[in-house]
């Protein structure tokens, strides 16, 4: 690095022409307002050290200049996860101080029409103004959408299929497809059928390289049913509905609601869990306990994912610097949808 000297007493100006950045990049640095690259403050540290820089004693009052006010942008339905979510962000907030100031973007399954409502939302936080932002989606192409932010602001996506991982947070739905289907191997089931949740979202996905993943290791044929809209109940009735009741012995749901809804459409044919197939879901939802069957899920802690998520960004406002990816893993609860393939010889 070349470093240039304009007098006896650098300028912050002459910091940011040896590191290459602006004044404004230069003094966010020592504020600790907005946001500074992990390679950028690297720059900038070795131009101060080189010029012998020391910023006016004032300066340092700039670190209290925070408004408090965090900006949450979730993009998509609200369901189970999505509002607890909601609820793990507002706690680590009250905890921390902070204030959120929310914007939802809802969007249909098809997930169509959402940039323009984004960059109105994305607009409206940097003018508050924020101290950093969290943005939850399902979908693909928010995460692009925040990058003019990112000059201004901290961001975190929280997110199963983030672009950078760097700065993200996000559940494990590609273990809860294989450890929910390894579950059901495991006690003897070789036929298990998929249930599958909306295709544009990322969780669905994950879900379901998760199952084909557990079936192909074991050497068993995938059998995907149904083509589902959304996440709901209806979802799995219709599924139930035009499954062929001797191809499977047991079935992984997407999420607790397609199970409860193909639970109840399969007693109206007459077949009950566990005595005639065994079920797992994803999600642990508070009433799962309470289905008929009570069900066999993989529990995600969305509540602590939003704690995270509010933590780290909170973090990276003090900072000034990016985090690792932190990922919730799901744990398997267990319960009495599940039994040993009952022997249809008899």
């Amino acid at each position: 690095m070349t470093i240039s000297r304009t007098g006896s007493r650098p300028s912050m100006a002459d910091v940011g022409r040896a590191a290459g950045v602006s004044a404004q990049t230069v003094s966010r640095y020592f504020s600790g307002v907005g946001y500074v690259g992990g390679s950028t403050r690297e720059r900038i540290a070795a131009a101060v050290a080189e010029l012998g820089y020391r910023p006016n004693r004032a300066a340092g009052s700039l670190r209290a200049r925070h408004t408090g006010i965090i900006g949450v942008l979730t993009v998509g339905e609200l369901v189970h996860g999505s509002a607890q979510i909601l609820t793990g962000l507002s706690q680590a907030a009250r905890r921390l101080e902070q204030t959120l100031m929310i914007a939802q973007v809802e969007l249909g399954y098809e997930a169509e029409g959402w940039q323009g409502e984004v960059r109105r939302a994305v607009d409206h936080f940097l003018s508050a103004p924020v101290d950093g932002i969290v943005v939850s989606t399902s979908i693909s192409g928010v995460d692009e959408a925040l990058d003019a932010a990112r000059a201004h602001v901290p961001v975190v996506n929280l997110s199963e299929r983030p672009r950078v991982l760097d700065g993200s947070v996000g559940t494990h739905s590609f273990t809860a497809g294989y450890e929910g289907t390894g579950y059901l191997i495991g006690q003897g089931h070789t036929a298990v059928i998929h249930l599958a949740g909306p295709a544009t979202r990322h969780e669905a996905i994950e879900r379901e390289r998760g199952y084909r993943e557990a079936m192909r290791e074991f050497g068993l044929e995938a059998l995907v049913v149904g083509e589902a809209r959304d996440w709901s109940s209806a979802t799995g009735f219709a599924a139930a509905q035009q499954v062929d009741v001797d191809r499977f012995t047991g079935v992984f749901a997407s999420n607790d609601e397609i199970a409860l809804g193909f639970l109840s459409a399969m007693e109206r044919r007459g077949r009950k869990a566990p005595t005639d197939f065994s079920i797992v879901g994803v999600d642990d939802m508070p009433a799962a306990a309470y289905f008929s069957p009570p069900l066999t899920t993989m529990r995600l802690d969305f509540q602590g994912v939003g704690r995270t998520t509010l933590q780290t960004v909170y973090e990276m406002i003090r900072t000034g610097e990016s985090t690792a990816r932190r990922v919730i893993e799901p744990e398997l609860r267990i319960r009495e949808s599940v039994a040993a393939p009952r022997d249809r010889t008899r």
